[in-house]
């Protein structure tokens, strides 16, 4: 553990925020084959978030495709689409991480190379600096392009604690010149943290990430933690996560006191033509008065999971967002979306 006495702190995600970042899916990513299906999800996406009153930011390479799909009735004067070439859409990973420095809420740039170089990544990676080319961020963009960090990979409960997954972070080709206790060290000084707590079970079948930590805990004000559980003994599942729930029953925070521990229900296996999808809860969206949820049309455990994740944030609406075509390519509602705190975006760029 570093010294507790730091300049900045990785920024919770249910800080204030200013609005949220997402990457439009098109013909030219792997969507091109239920292109229209994933666009409707988009669509209630940006619906969703825009009800909390806040700002979209769609980065796009084609703005008029976006502006077809969403239609006359959105709040246009809330949303700013910039045109850029992007590879996917899973802009959780190549998004600007945000960390309070000197008091001030700044963006880190980190190498984004698709998950371990498993595939193209050129535009994706450049997605963050571009956007501060273009004026879009009123603040400080610092470079941290000497580390590979995607932002599904690492959670903070907002009071100096990261979360993350071993299999991710010392998976080959991230940064493997650096140890894992090395790789702790760097981190924590560059996102203002204290503590980094290490989870080595529980990685989702058909997870290509490597065992993303928002696909298996998140923080919830209060010292909560939501996490994935599984009570099926005949589900591949249940002897990791059990496993994982063990080792969360061991975490304390930065001041050694234990968190509360919350299971949410395991989605009912969902199959593509080849193999298990990583259907899961834990991946919502947290905004300013909303949680957006990850819904699968499993009436059981869309409703459980609702209710438990209402419980863990009193006073914000639950919105339930059917990701059964997000789920399809590997990822799901988090995953497809970047917060972008209070002070980090300058005027609107709308319709750039």
């Amino acid at each position: 553990m570093l010294s507790s006495k730091r300049n900045c702190s990785y920024a919770a995600e249910w800080d204030p925020q200013d609005g949220v970042l997402i990457a439009w899916p098109h013909a030219g990513t792997d969507w091109a084959y239920m292109l229209d299906e994933v666009t409707a999800c988009y669509v209630e996406i940006v619906r969703a978030i825009l009800q909390d009153d806040e700002r979209v930011v769609i980065v796009a390479p084609d703005g008029d495709e976006v502006r077809d799909a969403l239609g006359h009735e959105m709040d246009w004067s809330r949303i700013d689409i910039i045109e850029l070439a992007t590879n996917d859409t899973w802009v959780r990973d190549y998004g600007p991480i945000s960390v309070l420095k000197d008091g001030q809420m700044t963006l880190m740039d980190f190498t984004f190379n698709a998950w371990g170089m498993k595939f193209a990544a050129d535009c994706d990676n450049l997605v963050t600096s571009r956007l501060n080319d273009r004026g879009l961020f009123a603040t400080t963009v610092i470079n941290s392009r000497d580390l590979v960090l995607e932002g599904g990979s690492i959670e903070t409960d907002g009071k100096g604690t990261v979360m993350t997954t071993t299999c991710c972070l010392t998976a080959p080709n991230r940064n493997d010149k650096l140890s894992r206790q090395e790789l702790e060290n760097v981190l924590l000084e560059r996102l203002g943290c204290q503590k980094m707590l290490w989870l080595s079970h529980g990685e989702l079948t058909g997870d290509d990430t490597d065992g993303h930590i928002d696909t298996l805990a998140r923080f919830a004000p209060g010292g909560v933690i939501l996490y994935t559980g599984c009570d099926d003994p005949n589900d591949e599942h249940f002897k990791p996560l059990m496993e994982m729930e063990e080792e969360l029953k061991q975490f304390s925070d930065v001041d050694g006191n234990p968190y509360q521990l919350v299971k949410l229900p395991l989605p009912d296996a969902m199959f593509d033509e080849i193999s298990r999808l990583p259907a899961t809860y834990a991946n919502f969206l947290i905004t300013n008065h909303q949680v957006l949820v990850p819904v699968y049309g499993q009436a059981e455990n869309d409703v459980k999971a609702c209710r438990l994740i209402g419980e863990a944030f009193p006073g914000r609406d639950i919105v339930a967002i059917d990701c059964r075509a997000l789920v399809c390519q590997h990822g799901s509602l988090h995953c497809a979306t970047m917060q972008l705190p209070r002070g980090t975006l300058a005027s609107s760029q709308h319709n750039q």
